[in-house]
């Protein structure tokens, strides 16, 4: 399988001149994230190690919107990362100038919102972010969204744009919720499988269960996001910084579904890394697809 990771965070360490926003560290503990720094020299390591072919560098929030370490890790690891670039969702003048630029950008290929902070929670109903959908379809920005209280109102943007992908994180569950409290999460997330312009994040994933690994008491909610989306609009992804303090390694995180979870060899290859290709018209190198022709004709 060619295999991406839909969700990974690169960051150095907080200096004085690179400051992380107030209260950043705290919300990192929080989250469960670890703190020290994630270089892209560790990341590749660690994907080479894995097989994990491609990673997309999601900038954290604690950096603010600065992409510039994403950046310079993907134009170092050449085709190994792309970027799905943070925005100031609360300047439209600055933003919209931002869309323009990392349009063409090799390295960039969508934008990720996120509606869950405190200070960004209501940006979704207030008219904060009213400027972005419009441009962004049609500039053609695939947009990652991590909004968990807002999925009617991301079906209401979906049915409006129809030509804007979006694409919700971690299967829309609120933070925090565990084992069968993201039932109702999920099940929102989705119902939105109407839109056809809409994908899902089934990532993180162990991160949601309090069963020991490879938690299968939640498999049937990733099921549930497969069967209704598709599998070609559920992608898998690991958010690895939150995992790799509890014994977890991205190994695990693949096993999880290619071993454990009961997912076809067909649903396998759309989930693991075809599909989010696909959404963000990222190309599979021409080797792979020959690869891939050739083990779907043995099958």
């Amino acid at each position: 399988m060619f295999i991406v990771d839909s969700q990974i965070h690169l960051w150095k360490e907080e200096t004085p001149d690179r400051p992380w926003v107030p209260g950043a560290r705290e919300r990192i503990r929080l989250n469960g994230h670890r703190e020290e720094a994630f270089l892209a020299e560790e990341a590749v390591s660690l994907m080479d190690e894995a097989g994990v072919n491609r990673a997309l560098i999601l900038p954290p929030s604690w950096e603010g919107d600065r992409i510039d370490y994403a950046l310079e890790a993907a134009e170092q690891y050449n085709g190994r990362f792309g970027i799905m670039a943070r925005i100031p969702q609360n300047d439209p003048e600055e933003g919209e100038r931002l869309l323009h630029e990392i349009k063409d950008n090799p390295h960039i290929l969508g934008t990720r919102l996120t509606f869950h902070r405190p200070q960004d929670r209501n940006w979704m109903i207030d008219g904060t972010n009213d400027w972005y959908w419009p441009i962004a379809e049609k500039l053609g920005i695939p947009t990652m969204v991590h909004a968990p209280i807002w999925k009617r109102e991301l079906g209401q943007i979906a049915e409006k744009h129809p030509d804007l992908k979006i694409i919700i994180d971690h299967m829309g569950i609120m933070a925090r919720c565990v084992d069968d409290a993201i039932g109702y999460w999920v099940q929102e997330t989705a119902d939105l499988h109407v839109y056809p312009n809409i994908s899902v994040k089934v990532s993180a994933i162990p991160g949601y269960s309090t069963a020991p690994f490879p938690n299968l008491n939640i498999e049937k909610y990733v099921r549930e996001v497969v069967d209704k989306m598709g599998p070609e609009r559920a992608h898998w992804g690991t958010d690895i910084t939150r995992l790799l303090g509890h014994g977890l390694t991205w190994t695990d995180t693949i096993e999880q579904f290619t071993k454990y979870f009961s997912f076809s060899a067909e649903e396998l290859e759309w989930i693991m890394g075809r599909g989010i290709c696909k959404v963000l018209d990222w190309d599979i190198p021409e080797t792979e697809k020959v690869a891939a022709g050739a083990a779907a004709a043995e099958n």
